[in-house]
């Protein structure tokens, strides 16, 4: 009788199992890419794949039976963490980790560990199974990117000059930085998840401009804008902001990044910039206005003048006249020089001059002026030119304002001294009086615009404060300096110009200047829509012995321009209609082969007004009231 051994497995079973084992042993064995191992329950190692050997550095033969201690760091080994993650293996069936591991050869590496904890069917630990990955790689690379991550957000919180910050969907402030603290002045514990309407003005806000700006930014993806922010103190400021939809890979939203700059400074310097123009434009509108009204009283003085009229009331009126119309035409004069100057809008006709012929111009100019407060003049200059290299209107004008402001601080009767004398190659001029003198306090900021001396509240000596400021721009220009000199009130004052001597002698201004051709050779055409301009300057030019006719508008003039023939014609630029300008192309067209001279007379007296009426074609550019010393002057062929 055949008996069957039932604890015994079927011969047929064992080929089956041993192949499973088999073919597992062979794939644990080859995994190359993690360290695959057992351990017994006291930690030692019991098998070793390929992927350990790999990882750790061990051949089996080296590692079998060995702690698996020696794959920790020392410090780990010392706070004994391999008995505990053995420990809580076994108490909860399974445990995982990251850390720092040791190879054979001392380098560390990142692991990540999984043990497991192996029983048998009675519950009774058998070892464990232990399973590592090498993640220095991939904790390098993320290592990289936090550190990445870390530096945006350091620079992002770090400006000072721009306002970054993030919004959710809904337009809630997500983030804030260090900028957006300081430009809108909410701290991140105060403005974090707010409206970032906040940063709007009220009107702004009732109007919806935020939710329209939002609304731009999901539909294009970018809404920019430039317009007044509100600060949490309530101030505004002048800001520019972008506003950018922040989508993931797959387009969908996830907020918004908003930058805003502060860019109050640049609109302060754009609207000073248009300030500055309205300035020149009303400052060129200003001298036309000014001086159109002056040119007929100056020329109504002169002709009163020649007549000579002796009655003492009649003489008294027409001196009052005299001296206040010039004195208004130095002020317009003086406002828009210094207008000019401090923009760096002037330019120099430089030639070299006699420094006499300059004090000579300034003494003629002032004349009038001392006469009237009855003062002695002493002129001090020496037998040889003093030549300079300069621009003698604008340094006689120099020399004239220096004159008046001893006139004006002198009592009547005083006394003035003019020298002038070369010195370590300078020329030095010098304007003395004994006069009111200058407070040391007020000495440092004599030259300063609208810095005026004591006076009473009469304010009898007139003026603006631009004379001495004046002065000093112009001297500077020329590359010279002036300075002041008193002993204080009652004692008098000196003013000191020093301007470089020219290097080399050339011809002077007066050795240049044209003669004026015989009165009657001339034919002259005065052109003017202001009839008493045009009527008083043609009985000027008739009683000095010229042809003279006058037209007051455009048509009129290209009329009597072809029937006259005239040799002069004194052209307004203003004119209504056909302008100075076009009046200027079309006789210059007409002309033929006759001379002719095309002289602007105009009230803007800007150096790109001169320079437009070169360009268009006129030989001179007379601003009003014309003086005739200088319309004479002007009547000469160059």
């Amino acid at each position: 009788m055949t008996t069957s051994e039932p604890d015994n497995p079927r011969p047929s079973d064992m080929p089956r199992k041993s192949a499973g084992e088999q073919h597992y042993r062979l794939l644990v064995e080859s995994v190359t890419d993690y360290a695959i191992f057992m351990l017994d329950p006291q930690g030692h190692v019991a098998t070793w794949n390929r992927g350990a050997e790999r990882i750790k550095g061990y051949r089996s033969d080296e590692i079998l039976g060995q702690s698996f201690e020696r794959f920790y760091p020392a410090e780990a080994v010392a706070r004994r963490w391999p008995a505990q993650e053995l420990e809580l293996a076994s108490r909860l069936g399974r445990f995982e980790d990251e850390g720092w591991r040791v190879r054979k050869d001392g380098t560390q590496f990142w692991a990540n560990v999984v043990i497991t904890a192996l029983r048998d069917p009675s519950g009774k630990l058998e070892g464990f199974a232990k399973v590592t990955r090498d993640l220095t790689e991939r904790r390098a690379h993320l290592e990289s990117l936090r550190r990445s991550e870390e530096r945006l957000r350091l620079l992002v919180d770090g400006v000072q000059d721009v306002a970054l910050y993030l919004l959710d969907n809904e337009g809630r402030v997500s983030s804030w930085n260090a900028g957006a603290e300081r430009i809108e002045g909410w701290s991140a514990g105060e403005i974090v998840g707010q409206d970032f309407a906040r940063c709007y003005t009220p009107e702004d806000q009732a109007n919806g401009l935020p939710a329209k700006h939002l609304g731009e930014a999901r539909a294009a993806g970018r809404a920019e804008d430039t317009g007044w922010r509100m600060r949490k103190d309530g101030t505004r400021f002048w800001a520019h902001t972008i506003l950018s939809a922040l989508r993931d890979g797959s387009g969908q939203p996830l907020g918004f990044a908003k930058v805003t700059k502060d860019i109050t400074d640049r609109k302060r310097v754009v609207d000073l910039e248009h300030s500055r123009r309205q300035v020149d434009e009303f400052l060129a509108m200003l001298g036309h206005e000014l001086r159109n009204p002056l040119a007929p009283i100056r020329n109504a003085i002169d002709l009163l003048q020649s007549i000579g009229d002796t009655e003492p009331d009649a003489v008294l009126a027409r001196n009052i006249i005299d001296r206040q119309s010039a004195q208004l035409a130095r002020l317009v004069d003086d406002l828009l020089d210094v207008s000019r100057i401090t923009r760096g809008k002037i330019s120099l006709r430089l030639e070299t001059v006699d420094a006499r012929e300059i004090v000579e111009r300034a003494v003629e100019s002032s004349r009038p002026f001392l006469d009237a407060r009855r003062h002695h003049l002493e002129l001090d200059l020496p037998g040889h030119p003093a030549r300079v290299h300069g621009d003698i209107a604008r340094l006689s004008q120099v020399m004239l304002n220096l004159l008046n402001n001893a006139a004006k601080y002198t009592l009547p009767g005083g006394h003035i001294h003019v020298a002038v004398a070369t010195a370590g190659g300078e020329c030095v001029l010098r304007v003395r009086d004994d006069g009111m003198g200058i407070h040391a306090e007020l000495m440092p900021r004599i030259f300063d615009l609208f810095v005026q001396g004591e006076r009473g509240l009469d304010r009898s000596e007139g003026g603006l404060g631009l004379g001495l400021a004046l002065v000093r721009k112009l001297v500077e220009a020329h590359g010279g300096h002036v300075e002041a000199f008193s002993a204080g009130p009652g004692d008098g004052s000196e003013f000191v110009v020093r301007l470089p001597l020219a290097e080399a002698a050339a011809p002077t201004a007066a050795d240049q200047r044209p003669g004026v051709r015989a009165s009657g050779a001339l034919r002259i055409l005065v052109v003017d829509d202001n009839h008493d301009t045009a009527d008083s300057a043609a009985l000027l030019l008739r009683r000095a012995g010229y042809t003279v006719r006058v037209s007051y508008d455009g048509p009129d003039a290209l009329r009597v321009f072809g029937q006259f023939l005239p040799d002069v014609v004194l052209l307004d630029i203003g004119l209504p209609g056909l302008t100075g300008f076009d009046l200027a192309t079309s006789m210059r067209a007409r002309q033929g082969g006759r001379p002719l001279r095309l002289l602007a007379v105009t009230g803007y007296g800007q150096e790109s007004d001169r320079e437009r009426s070169q360009n268009a074609g006129f030989d001179a550019h007379l601003v009003k009231p014309v003086m005739p010393e200088v319309l004479l002057g002007a009547l000469s062929p160059s």
